[in-house]
């Protein structure tokens, strides 16, 4: 199979959110209908899927629990290690000319303007950037986590009030495109993926 590149720049496109919005969910929903669109292919990276594993182990060597992503030490010792390294793969891949979708709340790297700068990145300048935020009201996150019972969220609901005080709307940015996911709609969502692909 050959790769379609991009022909002019390659492209970088976020699903980002808070969790339990259903982010990985609508990224798998909207690849093929961004190949589409584009006619390019893109390199798929979800952060869960590539430290998952890796991050479980660390932390149960160190606190032991493997299921820990929110507690202070780990968001003081490993959570920005994830994304750097996550951040590097994408690079590598943007400096070949491979379009790349990245899952993950990248809630802090958003707030900081660092995702909208190719620079600061380190990726190729012509880089076309584009964030699809997905939001959903902080009571129904809470009743899709309790529901999907993955264990990486326990710390979250075990702390909820203390949890949701992270949880901050992106700043208002040209490159974000903001979909409220508490009831899915075709249409809406067919117009977020036709504004991703036009920046």
């Amino acid at each position: 199979m050959i790769c379609k590149l991009s022909p002019s720049a390659p492209r970088l496109i976020l699903f980002a959110g808070h969790a339990g919005t259903g982010k990985s969910t609508l990224a798998k929903k909207a690849l093929p209908l961004i190949i589409e669109k584009t006619g390019e292919d893109f390199f798929f990276l979800d952060k869960d899927t590539v430290y998952g594993d890796y991050s479980a182990h660390v932390m149960e060597l160190t606190t032991q629990n493997p299921n820990d992503r929110d507690s202070p030490y780990y968001l003081e010792n490993l959570r920005d290690w994830e994304y750097r390294g996550l951040i590097d793969i994408a690079r590598e891949n943007l400096l070949l000319g491979v379009n790349v979708i990245l899952v993950g709340p990248f809630s802090k790297e958003i707030q900081s303007g660092r995702m909208f700068n190719p620079q600061a990145l380190g990726i190729p300048a012509q880089t076309k950037i584009s964030i699809a935020w997905i939001d959903l009201d902080e009571n129904e996150a809470r009743i899709r986590m309790q529901k999907r019972g993955d264990s990486r969220d326990e710390w979250k609901l075990a702390h909820w009030n203390e949890y949701v005080k992270r949880r901050n709307d992106p700043p208002a940015h040209t490159a974000i495109r903001r979909f409220d996911n508490h009831i899915f709609e075709v249409t809406s969502f067919e117009k977020l993926i036709d504004d991703l692909v036009k920046i």
